[in-house]
């Protein structure tokens, strides 16, 4: 899918006792999608597997938390991040995110696997979009995506820090 595709700001939401279900290869391209991923998605499972994760990228999600993501999972660990995804025709739905890397007999981690569920409206408003616009305007501030998103990624490691706590820590204080 192209990262081109006018957004349409249609949200398509889930029903509470669905979860989306991905998984991926260490290189973070999909290796299996359930129902629910391709309907949110707007993709058959032919065009989805073997395309990178970033196939449902919204343009609106900040690339530093996607850096924190990455950096976590790739090192062993899980994390909890609200996301906001962009189908294929445009729209866009927000989750709650789940993901864990997958490991071998021996401990290596040889993949990724992500469980996403419905995401509190409430967070959504009142702390997720603030923060993520924040550091959207951060990374887009600066010439070079790599600096801006840098700058991003520290202003959320300082916000973190003045806070005295993890991120993970951080999304579960703001579960209701």
């Amino acid at each position: 899918m192209s990262q081109n595709v006018t957004l349409t700001g249609v949200e398509r939401t889930f029903a509470d006792d669905e979860i989306i279900v991905s998984k991926t290869d260490t290189t973070g391209r999909l290796t299996y999608a359930n129902e629910i991923f391709l309907r949110l998605a707007g993709m058959t499972e032919a065009e989805t597997i073997g395309q990178p994760h970033a196939v449902i990228r919204h343009p609106h999600m900040p690339r530093s938390v996607f850096k924190l993501l990455w950096d976590t999972i790739s090192s062993g660990n899980e994390l909890f991040a609200y996301v906001v995804n962009r189908a294929k025709n445009g729209d866009h739905y927000w989750v709650l995110a789940h993901v864990t890397p997958s490991f071998d007999g021996s401990g290596q981690v040889v993949g990724y696997h992500s469980n996403r569920r419905t995401a509190d409206r409430q967070v959504l408003e009142t702390v997720i979009q603030p923060l993520y616009k924040k550091l959207l305007d951060i990374e887009e501030s600066h010439s070079n995506r790599k600096e801006g998103m840098n700058a991003a990624f520290n202003t959320l490691l300082q916000i973190l820090e003045e806070k005295g706590v993890s991120y993970d820590e951080f999304i579960f204080s703001l579960q209701s």
